[in-house]
């Protein structure tokens, strides 16, 4: 089975190509032009087991909403693609994961319909593990990512923080859990004929 997929995608605002392997061993190449973006892209890849390549140029002189937007736009429409047909896959993936003080627990389906629920509130919208190493990265965006992600997938993501002080710490323990989940969901069980649901579809 090949799982991989490889998606550009070229706008006013942001040129990217993204590959990815869902059966990889989490070996990433990054280079976003944002380099927050660059370390949690990377977390993705190690914890999930995904091998992926992302190179992207943006209006960052602007902001970053474009860039960050589009790369989960592409990141989704590669999941759904290296998917196929979704055969044998177990769908569902759930993973409560800590970091230091943050708590988060994420829950996916990969069900045909993209939906994002993101109960996360941000209590320290500018201090980062070094104090100011997320100043320039809008924690906002978190949310804009897995919505793009969520909608041009077609996965149900549930994104809840229990609870959490550290910017920096909540949102890389969302995209660990986001990787660990995904990981479960689009691992194959050979016990599993044709696709998991009794529509006979996903």
């Amino acid at each position: 089975m090949n799982r991989q997929a490889e998606i550009k995608r070229k706008t006013r605002e942001t040129d990217v190509n993204l590959w990815i392997n869902l059966d990889g061993t989490g070996n990433a190449k990054l280079d976003t032009g944002i380099g927050f973006l660059d370390h949690m892209l990377e977390l993705f890849s190690k914890h999930g087991f995904f091998d992926l390549k992302v190179q992207a140029k943006g209006d960052i002189h602007v902001d970053y909403h474009h860039t960050v937007e589009d790369i989960g736009i592409c990141l989704g429409e590669g999941v759904a693609k290296a998917l196929v047909d979704k055969r044998g896959i177990r769908r569902y993936g759930a993973v409560s994961l800590p970091m230091d003080e943050a708590l988060v627990d994420v829950a996916l389906d990969i069900s045909g319909r993209g939906m994002l629920i993101f109960n996360v509130k941000f209590s320290d919208l500018t201090t980062g593990m070094n104090g100011d190493d997320i100043k320039r990265f809008d924690v906002e965006l978190v949310k804009e990512f897995f919505r793009a992600f969520s909608q041009h997938s077609s996965i149900t993501i549930h994104i809840n923080l229990e609870y959490g002080e550290n910017s920096h710490h909540i949102i890389e323990a969302i995209f660990k859990a986001f990787a660990r989940a995904l990981c479960l969901a689009v691992e194959v069980d050979k016990r599993i004929e044709g696709v998991l649901s009794t529509k006979g579809m996903i």
